[in-house]
């Protein structure tokens, strides 16, 4: 530690000689209507050169500060899509508030004055990319999400919402959470006709915002800036509809906004797969079917508000209620060491009723200028209630070795209560601050299951075991972490921060399992299977670091040491207690380049540990599947990853055309994987508990040796002849897996090549479509069984083309064709899923439309997917919802405040 202080002193020394700096503040409002403009730029100039000196963005309140200004001369100017630009003299003597400022719509076309042109398609702020929605034509009716998907850089991968090659996690509504994390309800529930403009970028945590300090827990977010003059109103979506064998669907999507104060509630009942309301009356809603027959029962709602003027509350609550009733196969071939391969089959049925509630809400308190407190509570609760069969059986290339036949009937419950409150004040002094925080979590998980098995063992003699059983396990955890965080400025441009935490969590686990009669009365423990454990693992952090920052340069260093203790406790069968002593230093490196406005270069490092978790070191059986046993490992130790990223991010407003790349890579030293132990002969592993041969029983364990890297990058531009967008992407992902198998660790080196193109119509209200193809290449290799290297490929296209006709007439279609290769026998099939629909829009200003649709025309629909560990390849596939026809009805609400937006609406339709 003494060296890491030797190098941060002299940026301590040169403190003295900086000159005195200040701040510039202000509020932006719309001129309209007098609302508070949030996400405008501010940037200052200093005269008389016209220099750049810095830039910000407004808050939600339309509130902005300007920090680390010289007394001097500055114009300052508000800018955003679509408006005027406002300009403002302003001489800094000292700390400067100028006030209200304002912007004004651009120029309206006159009467009898035609002007073409293609409104800007966006720009580049840093890290922060904006669209203007205005650039990208969608039909009247098109949700968030549809429009979003035209966007450069954005597309949905596996039902997941991607924006430069990321999930996107959280969305924003005028830069306030919206239904929390849940990206499809946000998506679905805001009509594309509102939207202003999109900002895409990586939300920094709430510790990282308040002070200042960025700590790599980033979230790829989406902020939706509505129109100004939609701001005020009622307006949403509502559909029914009903088919062949009983198909049906009713929901609806109502938004209430009064500027600052927003609600919005949002209904789902049905029998045909949407497990989210889906404002398109056509949408499939994954483009990866989902598994099962699923009936589901959902409400949500979001509300928004600012209460006085130092209060800001968002709160949002879901309720699911869902059934399933689901059908599955799979093939799995195993890693060994000899040439004896071995194969597993299973065919399962399942039926399962689950309920959750989640709840979550974010409360800010700006008790002054100087002190806030946030706090974020959220909720969740679930049940779940399953009656299972599956059949099993292993074959090896000598012969059978085994089978099961496992039937199960369970009653599952999950409690999670997190917290998260943090105070920060900044004083006087420019960049000085404190921060606290305290985040706590308490979590119960109860489960009581019935089960019912036959098993027939083959080898070396012929062997059938029943099993009648009630297994009982009790989870309960708590955990907290308290932290405090001090900055101090260095300098004109430096910033130190002192940083310390200390948490701690506590898990207890219980699992009884009981032998009963086929009544299910219990006979007697079964003390083999059986396990009460303890662990707690406690966590304290001591952090310096140092963040550099000019016009174009963000640099930032910190050290941590960690010092963390594992402490587990087993109290039956038999007692005993393990404590371990972990001591890292945890470095982390941040650096940001901005070449130009619209070209910058990220690159960050750091290092992490990661702790094992309860089921990992319970070290009890699980014979849910008596040919696959499992256990825990108390004997785990904490993991430690170095990760490194390197992003590159180019617009060219001109041209309209983006870049982005990145590569990534993490090494991972005691990592936790599986070791599996497949039985050459019978193995008795407890009393009155054996491993046949042909079994298996897998235990995490800690190896050294994985690492990963990964590259992606995505080219965009649009397409003048055919007015549409175009965009390119690709990467390539390698990684390097070991796991263990018979006691001797087999590496997985896995190669993964991917690339896809897109085509956007920008053509028309009337004509819309999105057409895409993306296609991937995976190599596997084994180091101990090379017969098992394999080669597969597969590729999807997706089209989706709506077209309104002559009278209003609306055509729809919905087309996904899967193309694979190299998979296993049975498993290579190929579909192409069509989902169609003819309606009729009527009523004033086209608000409502009835429409006959059908839902997998061809009956091809199915769901095949791979997946490889270290110890074995496995294709499965379940059954999906296939052909069947439905008459619905789709009504638009659309009610604005007289003088707004009621205006707006009607010219966007006449």
């Amino acid at each position: 530690m003494k060296y890491l202080f030797y190098a941060v002193l002299p940026f301590l020394c040169i403190q003295s000689v900086w000159g005195q700096q200040y701040h510039i503040q202000g509020r932006v409002y719309a001129a309209s209507d007098s609302i508070p403009f949030p996400n405008v730029t501010v940037s200052l100039f200093a005269k008389p050169d016209s220099s750049p000196v810095g830039e910000t963005i407004s808050h939600a309140d339309g509130t902005f500060e300007l920090k680390d200004i010289h007394a001097g001369d500055y114009l300052l100017r508000i800018q955003y899509l679509g408006y005027e630009n406002t300009d403002q003299p302003v001489k800094v003597t000292g700390n400067t508030d100028v006030g209200s400022l304002y912007l004004h719509e651009g120029a309206r076309l006159l009467d009898e004055i035609t002007i073409l042109g293609r409104p800007p398609v966006g720009k580049q702020r840093g890290d922060t990319i904006q669209f203007n929605a205005a650039a990208f034509q969608t039909m009247k009716d098109a949700t968030a999400q549809s429009l979003i998907e035209k966007m450069p850089g954005m597309g949905s991968e596996d039902g997941s919402l991607q924006a430069q090659g990321e999930n996107v996690t959280q969305i924003l509504v005028d830069g306030k959470p919206f239904f929390g994390t849940d990206v499809k309800a946000a998506l679905q529930n805001l009509p594309a006709e509102i939207i202003q403009s999109i900002e895409v970028y990586d939300k920094l945590s709430d510790k990282a915002e308040l002070s200042g300090f960025d700590d790599g827990e980033r979230q790829k977010t989406i902020n939706i800036v509505t129109k100004p003059n939609s701001r005020r109103g009622l307006f949403g979506k509502s559909s029914a509809g009903y088919g062949n064998d009983n198909r049906y669907l009713a929901g609806a999507s109502v938004n209430a906004f009064n500027e600052h104060q927003r609600l919005t509630i949002t209904g789902l009942t049905n029998n045909i797969n949407a497990v989210d309301y889906s404002a398109d009356p056509n949408s499939q809603g994954e483009v990866r079917p989902q598994n099962g027959i699923i009936n589901t029962n959902r409400i949500g709602l979001n509300y928004t508000d600012t209460w006085g003027e130092k209060m800001e509350i968002n709160a949002s609550y879901l309720f699911n209620h869902r059934k399933n009733v689901g059908e599955a196969s799979l093939f799995r071939e195993y890693v060994l060491p000899d040439d004896d391969g071995q194969y597993y089959t299973e065919s399962s049925t399942n039926s399962r009723r689950n309920m959750d509630h989640r709840f979550n809400m974010r409360f800010e308190y700006q008790i002054d200028s100087n002190n806030r407190i946030l706090f974020r509570p959220d909720f969740s609760a679930e049940s779940d209630k399953e009656n299972s069969f599956f059949s099993g059986n292993t074959v090896a290339d000598s012969g059978p070795m085994n089978q099961t036949q496992n039937s199960r009937q369970a009653d599952n419950s999950d409690i999670d209560f997190n917290s998260r409150l943090y105070y920060s004040r900044r004083f006087a002094k420019q960049g000085r601050s404190l921060r606290l925080g305290l985040v706590t979590g308490n979590h119960r998980n109860d489960d009581d299951a019935y089960r019912q098995a036959e098993n027939l063992f083959f080898d070396p003699a012929e062997r059938t075991e029943t099993i009648n059983q009630q297994l009982v396990r009790m989870r309960k955890g708590f955990d907290w972490e308290a932290s405090a965080a001090y900055t101090e400025p260095v300098g004109k441009r430096g910033m130190v921060e002192l940083e310390y935490e200390v948490g701690n969590q506590n898990n207890d686990s219980d699992q009884l399992t009981y032998d009963t009669d086929e009544m299910g009365t219990r006979l007697r423990l079964d003390t083999a299977l059986s396990n009460t454990f303890n662990s707690q693992y406690l966590r304290q952090e001591a952090e310096i670091g140092y963040q550099y920052k000019t016009e174009k340069l963000r640099a930032q260093v910190e050290a941590e040491f960690q010092l963390s203790r594992l402490a587990n406790d087993q109290e039956f069968p038999a007692a005993f207690a393990l404590q371990r002593t972990f001591r890292s230093i945890l470095p982390s490196v941040r650096l940001g380049y901005k070449f130009t406005d619209s070209k910058n270069l990220d690159f960050d490092y750091d290092a992490r540990t990661n702790a094992p978790g309860i089921g990992d070191l319970q070290s009890v059986i699980d014979n849910s599947n008596p040919l696959h046993l499992r256990t825990g490992n108390p004997d785990l130790d904490q993991s430690y990853s170095n990760r490194f990223s390197l992003r590159y991010r180019s617009y060219n407003p001109e041209t309209e055309r983006s870049f982005f790349a990145m590569v990534r890579s993490s090494v991972t030293s005691n990592r936790v994987v599986t070791h599996t132990t497949i039985a050459e002969e019978p193995i008795e592993l407890a009393e009155g508990i054996v491993l046949e041969r042909g079994s298996q029983l897998t235990r995490p364990v800690n190896l050294n040796g994985y690492w990963d890297l990964s590259s992606f990058f995505h080219y965009g531009l649009p397409v003048h002849f055919l007015p549409s967008n175009f965009n390119l992407h690709g990467g390539i992902r390698y990684s390097h897996s070991p796991g263990m198998i018979n006691n001797q660790v087999n590496a997985v080196n896995t190669t993964r090549y991917s690339g896809g193109i897109s085509l956007s119509s920008n053509i028309s209200d009337r004509i819309d479509f999105n057409i895409w193809t993306r296609s991937a290449y995976n190599t596997v290799e084994n180091s101990l069984r090379p017969t098992l290297n394999n080669n597969f490929f597969n590729q999807t296209t997706h089209i989706n083309y709506n077209w309104i006709l002559w009278q209003d007439l609306v055509y729809r279609l919905d087309l996904n064709h899967q193309f694979n290769t190299g998979l296993s026998e049975g498993y290579d099939n190929s579909i192409l899923l069509v989902n169609m629909a003819i309606g009729k829009k009527f009523l004033r200003n086209e608000r409502a439309e009835v429409s006959l649709n059908v839902y997998d025309l061809f009956g091809q629909n199915n769901n095949i997917r791979r997946d490889i560990t270290e110890t074995y390849i496995q294709d499965s596939q379940s059954n999906v919802l296939q052909r069947y026809f439905m008459l619905s009805l789709t009504y638009n609400i659309r009610y604005f405040a007289r003088g707004t937006t009621q205006e707006d609406y009607e010219k966007m339709y006449n």
